[in-house]
């Protein structure tokens, strides 16, 4: 009996474990069908939110893109009732609206900007004229002069940054407008100087453009020459590498023009003032319609006709 005892514990033995690993078996296909299916309910329902996403953004998008449309005064007072007297056709200034924020969906913002050559004290005055000058003194003793603080001098904060269109009332507290309002630009007296820093600023704003353009993958050589490719290919990635090595300043403008014209097919001219009509009103001005059409005068041959 003891034979058959030993045989029949190592036959059910055998089951038990037979058992076991199948038990093993359907928990893990259950746990890699419940992993699929998780798997699958996020891909679902991140583009299902992309979708969503991309429909808000585009509408954002179709809301300010308009070009040059609108009075400046009539939208301004939509937008804030008390500015909008300042903005006559004697003003020349224009509304921009752009899209920005911390976080999604954006807002939209918006920003006065003149047109017309303006005389601005603030910005090549010597001092700071809206601090009232303190004089230290005592009455009977000889009044000291005291040192000026210079640092303020040929600065200012142009406190007109992107504001947010919004009725909220803590719309005043947004950081972006908060921290673009306290921006301070500094003022060469030198015109010489001002032109010079007027073309180092535009020559920075075309290798940014070339860099991302670069960097992008997005650059598109205009012939089709195998040979001339190459070599406008190396030429871009030596100009790359003058940029990152040297700087800006080792760069000259005409290179980066060559190589704008030659590898990038968008003008970025063009590109530059298709951004500057988008999302702009009309001028102040524009509404002023002059009336050049001369009156039809009857003439006594016509009236004795009639």
């Amino acid at each position: 009996m003891e034979p058959t005892n030993k045989k029949l514990l190592r036959k059910h033995g055998k089951y038990k474990k037979r058992l076991h690993d199948v038990d093993a078996l359907m928990e893990l296909y259950s746990n890699e069908k419940h992993k699929r299916r998780n798997h699958a309910a996020t891909v679902i329902q991140r583009s299902w939110k992309r979708w969503l996403d991309l429909g808000v953004f585009d509408y954002y998008k179709e809301l300010i893109g308009f070009k040059q449309c609108g009075e400046p005064s009539r939208l301004m007072k939509y937008i804030d009732p008390r500015e909008a007297e300042f903005l006559d056709a004697a003003a020349g200034v224009h509304i921009r609206f752009r899209l920005g924020g911390l976080k999604f969906p954006p807002s939209i913002y918006y920003k006065v900007f003149t047109h017309r050559p303006i005389v601005d004290m603030c910005a090549f005055s010597p001092k700071d004229y809206t601090k009232l000058a303190v004089k230290r003194g005592l009455l009977g003793k000889r009044q000291e002069e005291s040192s000026e603080d210079r640092s303020d001098w040929y600065k200012r904060i142009e406190n007109n940054g992107w504001r947010l269109l919004s009725i909220r009332y803590w719309k005043a507290m947004d950081p972006i407008t908060a921290n673009d309002n306290i921006k301070t630009k500094e003022f060469q007296y030198c015109r010489v100087v001002r032109k010079q820093e007027l073309e180092k600023k535009r020559k920075r704003r075309k290798i940014e453009w070339l860099k991302k353009m670069y960097f992008g993958e997005k650059l598109q050589v205009k012939t089709l020459d195998p040979d001339a490719t190459a070599l406008i290919q190396r030429a871009t990635e030596g100009l790359m590498n003058s940029l990152e090595c040297e700087g800006v300043d080792k760069v000259m403008e005409w290179e980066v023009n060559e190589m704008l014209k030659w590898t990038n097919a968008l003008n970025y001219e063009t590109y530059v003032k298709e951004w500057k009509e988008i999302g702009t009103s009309k001028i102040s001005e524009s509404h002023l319609v002059m009336d050049t059409e001369v009156p039809h005068v009857h003439k006594p041959e016509d009236i004795l006709k009639d």
